[in-house]
């Protein structure tokens, strides 16, 4: 977008200065100074090759909001949504991973915060479903990875299979360290609702471990923190189940969006052989300890 269509969105206080935010993979995003303070701008159309559905992401993003885990919506108009800029820091990988027992707890009152908050039509997230959805799309349009995508399919059954029950929760399900915000005060935020919705907490506790690296003893001070007590046997199968669904989730993501996708500096080929090669890692390790799945 352009600064001139910036500046004559009408929520601004006298003259403004912007500029572009960089390392978004799906959406355009500039910080935008008035009078008022520092914004964040976000453009970004529906993407239902993505289940991306930004009346959704509004929603999500105010709730979240009111629960006291997001910087304040301002405005939001079709393909268009202004927050409050807040001052902190982006984490990395080696923040997310450093603290599982904060992460399990924040995550926890997440949670237990949000039902009570979001309103409207429910969205559901299960990445299940979403895996098998990504095929058929990949197949559609002839994708580089047709002869991969078997193999997918065949993981997301099997992943799906290892699940236990547990309660529906309301969940953020992009849990990328990016995603996270420490203020200087120590307070973490949340940022992109575009996937959330309700389902289990376990894609986003696995999410977050498998996006950030965790380690077995890492993962479990997680798991401990978030259900007040260590994982059983089951609960820690379906937890490394997720944890490879998700990392499937983020290399089939990187598929579909090189298709349909173009966002100012992102790399799809980069994030896919990412992704890909950290599911390898995860499935040798799952299969180690939980037996053969997949050829």
């Amino acid at each position: 977008m352009s600064l001139e269509h910036i500046r004559a969105l009408p929520c601004w206080a006298g003259e403004i200065a912007a500029q572009p935010l960089t390392g978004g993979l799906s959406n355009e995003s500039w910080k935008v100074t008035d009078a008022a303070g520092a914004h964040v701008v976000r453009f970004g159309a529906d993407f239902p090759f993505h289940h991306v559905s930004r009346a959704n992401e509004v929603m999500a993003s105010r709730a979240a909001h009111r629960a006291g885990f997001a910087p304040e919506v301002e405005y939001a108009a079709p393909g268009v949504m202004v927050s409050r800029f807040v001052e902190a820091r982006t984490w990395g990988e080696v923040d997310l991973a450093a603290d599982p027992e904060r992460v399990g707890a924040f995550l926890r009152r997440f949670h237990e915060a949000m039902p009570g908050e979001v309103s409207g039509p429910g969205a559901i997230f299960w990445v299940f479903h979403v895996l098998r959805d990504y095929a058929r799309t990949l197949a559609a349009r002839g994708s580089r990875f047709a002869s991969d995508l078997p193999r997918y399919i065949a993981l997301a059954d099997a992943m799906e299979a290892a699940q236990v029950p547990l309660p529906i929760v309301y969940g953020h399900h992009d849990l990328l360290p990016a995603n996270f915000l420490e203020d200087p005060d120590g307070r973490l935020w949340l940022i992109d609702y575009e996937y959330a919705g309700f389902g289990t907490a376990m894609f986003d506790l696995a999410g977050a471990a498998s996006n950030a690296g965790m380690d077995a003893g890492a993962s479990d001070a997680l798991l401990g923190a978030y259900f007040g007590r260590a994982p059983d046997a089951a609960t820690r199968r379906a937890f490394d189940a997720m944890g490879c669904a998700a990392l499937a989730r983020e290399a089939m993501w990187g598929m579909v969006s090189e298709i349909f996708l173009a966002a100012p500096g992102a790399d799809y080929d980069a994030h896919i052989r990412d992704y890909a090669a950290r599911l390898e890692a995860a499935l040798d390790l799952y299969q180690s300890h939980h037996g053969k799945i997949v050829p």
